[in-house]
């Protein structure tokens, strides 16, 4: 299966704890193309795992639109989404023994993922071996899972999630409490997945050296996109509403309820004014 694509517009959730509402997300606007590698980034609690979650259809949208593939999240009844997570969408949970058999060994965990998809009409999955060559465990397909390091198990997880070859791996900080060779060992074995298989890949991280490996970074500020990273250059992003969250350097300088006069130049830079303040805001417009 090629990379499927993910869009979501206007996207809200709206926990309830305690009696009251929470809203973890706020209008989320997103496109993700297939075969993109996204990094979800932001502070604790800013919606990242939630949106994760959205796109596996682990939670329903409070509000707004959320297509994954030709799925419509909103619309699918339990049975359809468990059978897309099976089939179209691989995920893996924060921390790898949550993915894992932890009495089998690394070919048996991905032979019983593979019977998950199979129940449900999933066709033409690839042989357990390729799947561990991939993530560069296939000398390990045996070994118990005790035996094996940290940045193993981890990978593990990651070759379970890609045990159906879905189009679609969502992976929840799937770096964390490595040190750097086992954090290095999963980036690249997730990279790999992507461009042989052509999987499209979301990954929440909090590490800034996973996030500068990724082509392609979304930070997630107060439940909405807040900045997006190309490159290692980040970009503040209009949403289709046409509101615009500033970076928080600029937000220093810029108060809450600060008046923005916006003109455009003849040559298509865009620049924001504060009224009645000699400090300027300029932005380039992207060509």
């Amino acid at each position: 299966m090629s990379g499927i694509p993910v869009a979501c517009h206007g996207l809200v959730h709206i926990y309830r704890v305690e009696g009251n509402d929470v809203v973890a997300l706020s209008g989320v606007d997103l496109d993700v193309a297939p075969g993109e590698v996204v990094g979800l980034l932001g502070p604790s609690g800013a919606g990242k795992s939630t949106l994760l979650n959205l796109f596996a259809g682990l939670l329903r949208p409070s509000a707004g639109r959320l297509t994954v593939g030709d799925h419509d999240i909103a619309r699918m009844d339990e049975r359809g989404l468990a059978r897309m997570r099976a089939v179209d969408v691989g995920v893996v949970l924060q921390g790898a023994m949550r993915n894992l058999l932890p009495y089998a060994t690394p070919i048996d965990n991905v032979r019983f993922a593979q019977r998950g998809a199979q129940r449900v009409g999933g066709q033409d999955l690839p042989r357990a071996e390729e799947v561990l060559g991939l993530i560069g465990l296939d000398e390990e397909a045996t070994t118990s899972l005790s035996a094996l390091s940290p940045g193993q198990r981890q990978r593990l997880a990651v070759g379970v999630g890609l045990a159906a070859q879905p189009g679609l791996l969502l992976l929840d900080e799937p770096t964390s409490q490595l040190d750097h060779e086992g954090r290095d060992e999963v980036i690249d074995s997730v990279l790999a997945a992507n461009r042989d298989l052509g999987t499209t890949v979301v990954a929440v991280t909090h590490d800034p050296d996973v996030a500068d490996r990724l082509p392609r970074t979304v930070t997630i500020r107060d439940g909405r996109v807040g900045s997006e990273g190309r490159r290692g250059e980040d970009f503040a992003v209009v949403a289709r509403d046409g509101s615009l969250t500033l970076p928080p350097d600029i937000l220093e300088n810029v108060p809450p309820g600060s008046l923005l006069r916006v003109t455009v130049d003849d040559d298509g830079a865009v620049r924001l004014r504060r009224t009645g303040a000699a400090g300027e805001i300029h932005l380039e417009e992207g060509r």
